[in-house]
């Protein structure tokens, strides 16, 4: 059994976009819930950008690699 590594770096791609839009909307809701004063609408942002930087990482590597390209057409 074979496992083609692109298809792992595109489902980890989309599974790091999921849940960076759910930590969003959890700090919304945090934000709402407790009134702009609590730590947990921080915590959530900061895991936000967190996996945003790590997703960043995996696309430039993914794609030095040569497992993610361009779709440029000139």
């Amino acid at each position: 059994m074979t496992i083609n590594l692109a298809i792992v770096l595109k489902i980890a791609i989309i599974l790091a976009l999921l849940m960076i839009v759910f930590s969003l909307f959890s700090a919304l809701f945090y934000l709402g819930k407790d009134k702009g004063s609590g730590e947990r609408t921080v915590r959530a942002l900061t895991i936000r950008i967190t996996l945003s930087i790590l997703l960043f990482a995996l696309l430039i590597t993914g794609y030095y690699f040569g497992l993610i390209g361009s779709n440029a057409h000139p």
